[in-house]
């Protein structure tokens, strides 16, 4: 079959039917907006409702694909080097979702990292796997989580050749690669199939300069961001499938059985010309941006104070490869934290970083980018670096925590639909957490369902919230009290 990457045949449906004007006498109730707030009408405008369209008759159908939507799919597949290629309108979450769920049945093992996103441990949850949790490599100079090892990765699968999947991060957050090629080989010797959070490597797949895709790298599944780095709208992802080893009809079933029936028409056609934009110029505008990233990066490690981390830490095959479009800024040797730095970079410059933490902050350079945008940001920096230097005589350097990974004292599913009880936050040292407690972005649990609570896990959460920082998950959101399973006490 020829693929034609110029086409864009979900995008361009949905502009010959909307340029027929019909009438319609069904859902949205907004009426290509006559039916809404003529102020949002007027801010969105009319071609974008003209196409906020539902599974009608002349349209495709996600759930059961055989027009132009499967055509966009088709050539997805083609672009992203897969078999078959889902289109996800519940973000990568949703496409995490259905790849964990299509291999794992309550009871099996899944070997995972700890550091993954809540949307893995959720799928665990809701499959009934059991994580079987590999150590990821702890970058404590910097107080982050890199990848797994492939030694780790092999230690894994001959202590649980009975897994049903191997998944792993890759980039991670921070633009770190494992050497997954290597972990795929391991895997596949064990028949096990490999899944990949590639929900920050969708530009991977067009440009030999960056970590090797998930998809050329041999895995079986990959939930790949579109929207993160790959220009499609907000919420709009794909699930690249290998078959083989996984089945893609299984794979179907389980994806429309967790996407909506409402599937939004606009984030399927941002999917389609996205694609067409990565497969046909991606390689060019990648080399620029990477070429600007680069010259960012020893831009930014020439600004007294700060260091941008990058090739030096490919120590191991955990850090194996590296995405220089992360800029991901350490500022140690300044008064003041990264979540300090993110709130003063938007109240001076206007400019809003990818993330913060305690002691880093992270920008992202991509197709939407040029050199006016990073001299700003190198601009403020600069100032930013001058206006907090710690002097000669209070130079130190920061004591970065990084927590130990706690416990699995109970399987996630259980934990969560067990008999729960709160108690206060500082009392549950000791007790088994029944809910979620993280920092997001980048989301990746500090404690999850199932896990012993442990002080040192108490003190840092108690340390990002001192910092101003977003830890989210519990339903106590004041964090005064903490769920966890009820302990049953002897009858007297």
């Amino acid at each position: 079959m020829e693929f034609d990457q110029q086409k864009t045949p979900l995008f361009t449906g949905l502009k010959q039917y909307a340029s027929k004007n019909p009438t319609p006498f069904h859902i949205p109730g907004h009426k290509k907006g006559q039916g809404m707030e003529p102020s949002f009408r007027d801010f969105i405008g009319e071609n974008a409702l003209s196409i906020d369209l539902i599974n009608i008759a002349p349209l495709d159908d996600l759930h059961h694909p055989h027009g132009f939507i499967h055509e966009a799919q088709q050539l997805a597949a083609n672009a992203f080097g897969a078999d078959y290629t889902f289109f996800s309108v519940q973000g990568t979450s949703g496409a995490i979702m259905t790849m964990i769920m299509s291999v794992c049945k309550p009871g099996d093992k899944i070997i995972v990292p700890r550091n993954v996103h809540k949307s893995i441990m959720s799928a665990i949850i809701f499959s009934g796997a059991m994580p079987v949790f590999v150590h990821p490599v702890v970058d404590r100079t910097h107080g982050i989580a890199h990848g797994v090892t492939t030694e780790s990765i092999q230690r894994a699968v001959e202590a649980h050749p009975d897994a049903k999947a191997v998944l792993v991060i890759n980039p991670t957050y921070y633009g770190f690669a494992c050497d997954l090629k290597e972990i795929v080989k391991i895997a596949h010797s064990a028949s096990i199939p490999v899944l990949v959070d590639e929900a920050h490597g969708v530009h991977t797949h067009f440009s030999e300069d960056l970590p090797i895709s998930a998809m050329e790298a041999g895995a079986d599944m990959a939930a790949t961001s579109v929207h993160k780095l790959g220009g499609s709208l907000t919420q709009s992802s794909v699930l690249n499938v290998k078959s083989g080893l996984v089945s893609v009809d299984h794979t179907t079933a389980i994806m429309s059985m967790l996407t909506t029936t409402s599937t939004s028409y606009l984030l399927l056609a941002s999917l389609d010309v996205a694609r067409k934009h990565l497969a046909t110029k991606g390689r060019s505008e990648l080399a620029r941006v990477i070429d600007l990233s680069h010259s960012a990066r020893k831009r930014l490690n020439s600004i007294n104070g700060i260091h941008c981390v990058g090739a030096e830490c490919l120590t191991s095959s955990a850090t194996f490869a590296h995405d220089p479009t992360k800029l991901f800024i350490s500022l140690n040797e300044l008064s003041i934290s990264g979540y300090e730095a993110e709130v003063w970079l938007r109240d001076n410059y206007g400019i809003e970083v990818e993330l913060s933490d305690l002691y880093n902050i992270l920008c992202i350079i991509t197709l939407g980018d040029d050199q006016t945008k990073v001299d700003l940001l190198l601009n403020a920096l600069t100032e930013l670096a001058h206006s907090f230097k710690q002097s000669e005589k209070q130079t130190v350097q920061l004591d970065v925590k990084v927590p130990d990974i706690p416990t699995l004292a109970l399987s996630p599913r259980d934990a969560f639909y067990a008999q729960t009880e709160f108690v206060s936050f500082q009392e549950s040292t000791g007790r088994i957490i029944a809910e979620f407690i993280m920092v997001y972005p980048p989301g990746i649990p500090i404690l999850s369902p199932g896990e012993l609570i442990t002080q040192e896990n108490l003190d840092y959460v108690k340390e990002n919230m001192a910092a101003g920082l977003p830890v989210q998950g519990p339903e106590d959101q004041t964090l005064a009290f903490l769920k966890v399973i009820k302990e049953q006490s002897a009858i007297v």
